[in-house]
């Protein structure tokens, strides 16, 4: 079997195209980190070097495109899916098509993480793993408790992970600055490596009561304790040698450390009253803060000779809250009405201490190095969702979500504030009477809004072109200076989605999914030379800008089955595989390459596993491929990743109903990973017409090993 006859319950019977990943596929190849779960789903992709998991995309759209949520509520910022260990998640629900419920802030899809629930059972779970990664070792341990608590339906469940992570990494960066007229060439080389390692510590807990006249009452604390240190060093040189020249130039060595804390903690309640036999009230409410601080120490050293230092100390606190009321109505006429008021809000207050040589940064202007900054949001929805027949199926929502950002430093005060509307329509057609046969499509409005950061205001000088005087001349354009953008606007985009599934008798699927998006306001951080106030020369800034329009389509295939439902004589081995499409054009920027940021070609998967019928024995494994991807951000850059391929296998040996052992390897046969970029620089002419910089073509690549992750872990439940 594919999945639990419950998960697929819920996909047929969804309106809207929806993914249900339970507890089964969660643990079938014992992943580490929720991203290398959801790589294997179609059209979904991940960040940073293969094996690692990342910053989860779908649709291969870059950051923010996709919705992320944790038991329907947004994180605060900072926080990172893979700070969730899988052994504390329930199931995984992936939406393609935003719904009114859910919210519009997803133009590629939503992704919602549902915690461990508590169920009518006893159940202990232990699991200890020991991972490693390039002879670093990983320990895990993990612990869930359930059981009820009284004869009337309460029950509690509480899931607690401690784990350590050690990751050394290869440091291998090269920048070739030529200028064509000459045919001069500067090249700049960093070689050496980081290490860095991070301790945890997770807990969830889930208390549910059952209350008289059916109604029920449940809390939900959450809490994540992070503390990590990380040691750099690498050394830079330069050919030609250059005696005098920018700050940037004014080292061959340098030595990095620097160690960070943070503490999320969450509590949520969800209270449900029944009204009447048609008739539900749900009012859910949250409040969090999450707290971090880190400190960074650099030494920069030009031939063994001290010559500048850098300590810096940030400290942020984030607070949150959350209200939802739902109410839901089902009419006689198969009509299930639903209304719903949110509400959100988060601040954040951050200091930061620097100090360059013992004196503190102040670069030319006192840019303020506290910011206090809070995002409030307020939505209205409806949607009705219901039947026509046996074979068809609506619906109709409508969303209306307004946002309000603020945030004040020393030297500026910034508001921005949006609102938009979104309609959404689904349909699903039923081809046959038993519903293994069906035709989806919708109609959606969807938007992306500017992050928090990208709205500040607040200047931040690249340390390797510092601006210490008036006079501190231009820098880089591949080391910009950076700010954010008062003024943004929201993306909104129109969402169209045609798919057909297909349910198999022994469990499998088969489906394929069409998606087109056309994106207005689309938001894209450039870099360019601007006069700016800390400096008498102008400087690359590299800030978020509303560029124009854009548009993405693709096709997402997806087959799973056991092969004896279409080989007779072959062994009941389930098959996983699926095919992802993509396409996108912005409009405003030269082709051939001028696609949505991140975005590749085209990304694959194919699995299987099989339990022997002679042997407690099961075997498994996958490969995940993603090509490489070149893409012109702007008229002046374009930027490249390489290509990546991951295998994963796993054997498990179950000792009995209740004791196994699971020994898995993750990106075996490993790959180097790497990012490149190219950035024409036109020549520029004082007000006499006289030349003050020529032409340059500046390319840049960083490159480094990724490793294979071996992992031991004995899961028993007692």
């Amino acid at each position: 079997m594919q999945g639990t006859s419950t998960d697929e319950a819920q996909r047929r019977s969804s309106t809207a195209s929806k993914i249900i990943i339970g507890r089964e596929e969660i643990e079938r190849y014992g992943d580490s980190t929720i991203g290398e779960v959801l790589k294997r789903l179609p059209g979904v992709t991940t960040g940073g070097r293969p094996g690692r998991g990342g910053e989860v995309r779908m649709r291969g759209m870059g950051s923010g495109y996709t919705q992320i949520l944790v038991n329907g509520e947004r994180m605060p910022p900072g926080f990172s899916l893979d700070e969730l260990p899988p052994d504390q998640i329930e199931r995984i629900e992936v939406m393609r098509a935003p719904t009114a419920e859910y919210g519009a802030r997803a133009v590629a899809g939503t992704i919602n993480v549902v915690l461990r629930e508590a169920l009518q059972r006893r159940l202990n779970e232990v699991r200890v793993a020991l991972a490693s990664e390039n002879d670093q070792v990983r320990p895990h341990l993990s612990w869930t408790r359930n059981d009820k608590l009284d004869d009337k339906g309460s029950a509690y469940n509480f899931t607690v992970n401690a784990m350590q992570n050690r990751q050394q990494d290869d440091v291998n960066s090269r920048s070739v600055t030529l200028v064509p007229d000459t045919g001069a060439q500067t090249v700049l080389q960093t070689l050496g490596h980081t290490s860095n390692s991070r301790k945890s510590l997770n807990m969830t807990g889930r208390l549910q009561f059952r209350l008289e006249d059916g109604d029920t009452l449940a809390l939900q604390p959450f809490v994540v304790v992070n503390s990590g240190r990380s040691f750099n060093q690498f050394d830079q040189t330069q050919t030609p040698e250059v005696e005098e020249g920018p700050d940037h130039f004014n080292f061959n060595h340098v030595d990095t450390n620097g160690d960070n804390h943070s503490v999320m903690a969450r509590l949520n309640a969800q209270w449900t009253k029944r009204l009447s036999d048609v008739s539900r009230l749900e009012v859910r409410a949250g409040v969090g803060r999450m707290s971090m601080t880190t400190n960074a120490h650099r030494d920069e050293y030009e031939d063994a000779a001290l010559t500048r230092t850098q300590d810096d100390q940030t400290k942020s606190r984030d607070t949150s809250w959350s209200f939802n009321g739902k109410y839901t109505h089902q009419l006689e006429n198969e009509h299930n009405l639903v209304a719903g008021l949110e509400g959100e809000g988060t601040g954040r207050q951050q200091t930061r201490d620097c100090l360059q040589n013992g004196s503190r940064c102040d670069y030319l202007l006192d840019f303020g190095d506290d910011v206090d900054a809070s995002t409030r949001r307020v939505a209205a929805y409806a949607q009705d969702e219901w039947s026509v027949g046996k074979l068809w199926g609506f619906y109709a929502g409508l969303r209306w979500e307004g946002i309000q950002t603020d945030s004040t430093a020393t030297n500026y005060n910034v508001s921005n504030s949006s609102s938009v509307w979104t309609p959404l329509l689904h349909a699903v057609y039923k081809l046959d009477d038993k519903n293994r046969e069906q035709i989806r499509a919708s109609l959606t409005r969807s938007y992306r809004s500017p992050q928090l950061n990208d709205l500040i205001a607040k200047p931040s000088v690249n340390s390797q072109y510092p601006c210490l005087t008036v006079d501190c001349g231009t820098n880089a354009i591949n080391y910009p200076d950076r700010m954010g953008n008062p003024a943004l606007r929201p993306e909104m985009a129109t969402g169209v989605e045609l798919g057909w599934e297909k349910y198999l008798t022994k469990g499998g699927l088969l489906s394929a999914n069409l998606f087109y998006r056309h994106i207005s306001d689309l938001i894209r951080t450039v870099t360019a030379l601007e006069d700016v106030s800390w400096s008498s020369d102008q400087r690359w800034v590299s800030k978020p800008r509303n560029i124009g329009s854009a548009q993405t389509y693709g096709v997402e295939l997806e087959a799973k089955f056991r092969l004896d439902e279409y080989l007779e004589q072959a062994l009941p081995v389930n098959i996983r595989s699926n095919l992802s499409l993509f396409h996108s054009e912005v409009q405003d920027i030269q082709g051939p390459n001028n696609k949505l940021d991140q975005q590749p070609r085209y990304t694959a998967n194919l699995g299987a596993d099989y339990r022997l019928r002679s042997l407690p024995l099961t075997l498994g494994g996958s490969m995940n491929y993603t090509p490489s991807n070149t893409i012109q951000q702007t008229t002046l850059t374009q930027v490249s990743s390489d290509k990546k391929r991951v295998f994963d296998l796993f054997a498990m040996w179950s000792f009995s109903p209740n004791t196994a052992m699971r020994v898995s390897a993750t990106n075996l046969a490993p790959l180097s990973y790497g990012t490149g970029s190219v950035s024409v620089v036109p020549a520029r002419y004082g007000t006499d017409g006289a030349l003050l910089s020529p032409a340059k073509i500046i390319t840049g690549e960083s490159t480094g090993r990724s490793f294979t992750l071996w992992q031991v872990r004995l899961e028993m439940k007692i």
